[in-house]
């Protein structure tokens, strides 16, 4: 209870037995589970906030908490959806959808079922969730939902920019002005984290002889420090070869310090006096 309460709120997805959260088969824990794996995915800024002046009407008013219930829940909306449509996959596909939704999306990792052999459309579906990761302030890993939200309402802004050319479009999240400075991060996080994705998927194919799906759901699950991949890395990444080993290390470090602070501390200018 101990191992699985901290490694729940800490989003790392440990379990003291192969067969994770699934070899309890408990309904009643999963539940829990799910409870305090969406709260360790929202800012623990605004929890502090909350209970200092007891209202629960901070995470509603919170509009990258809204976001990220509405991501998770459109998320196991859909996943239960082709589950139930699939019913030879699993024979509680709400119950599974569920929990393997709200585990992968905020990159905790704990499993019930190897979804990776859940029908081809929603393993990659789940995977590309914990891209967006949770909150800001979180334990989660990914970009981080109030990054994807500002580039969401930019992409809006441009196109009422291509319809209306001399209109004014201030850039607003939850109603605060957001400043270039701020947006023009945003934009070079998330080019860069692309950049890096798709280069260390590209030399994982060059210098191992992984097929693809497993080589892009291991950098995508080592980089947003989500644990479970795809293809040859479901259930573990024992078979991987020592090279591979080291740059999913180094990818992992990455994710946890979201690629800028680690990549400033490998710049030489930096240690320059």
């Amino acid at each position: 209870a101990i191992s699985h309460s901290f490694s729940t709120i800490a989003i790392g997805g440990f379990s003291t037995h192969d067969l994770s959260i699934g070899y309890f088969d408990n309904i009643y824990i999963e539940i829990v589970a799910m409870v305090f794996m969406v709260i360790a995915g929202i800012n623990f800024g605004l929890h502090f906030l909350v209970w200092q002046r007891k209202s629960l009407i901070h995470y509603f008013s919170d509009i990258e908490t809204r976001s990220f219930l509405l991501f998770i829940s459109l998320g196991a909306l859909m996943v239960c959806g082709l589950l139930m449509l699939s019913s030879t996959t699993t024979q509680n596909p709400i119950r599974d959808g569920l929990f393997q939704t709200i585990s992968i999306a905020t990159t905790t990792g704990f499993s019930t079922k190897n979804f990776s052999e859940w029908p081809s459309g929603i393993p990659f579906l789940l995977l590309m969730s914990a891209f967006a990761g949770g909150c800001a302030g979180s334990t989660a890993g990914g970009v981080k939902m109030v990054r994807v939200l500002l580039i969401f309402l930019q992409g809006l802004r441009e196109v009422k920019r291509l319809i209306h050319p001399k209109g004014v479009f201030p850039l607003k999240l939850g109603g605060s002005p957001v400043t270039p400075r701020i947006s023009e991060s945003v934009w070079s996080f998330i080019s860069v984290y692309i950049l890096i994705f798709l280069a260390m998927v590209l030399i994982l194919l060059v210098i191992s002889d992984l097929d693809f799906v497993t080589a892009f759901s291991a950098v995508g699950a080592c980089l947003n420090n989500l644990g479970p991949g795809l293809g040859g890395v479901a259930t573990n990444y024992a078979g991987l070869e020592e090279e591979v080993k080291w740059l999913l290390m180094f990818a992992m470090m990455l994710g946890r310090l979201e690629i800028f602070t680690l990549l400033v501390l490998l710049t030489p200018s930096y240690w320059r006096r």
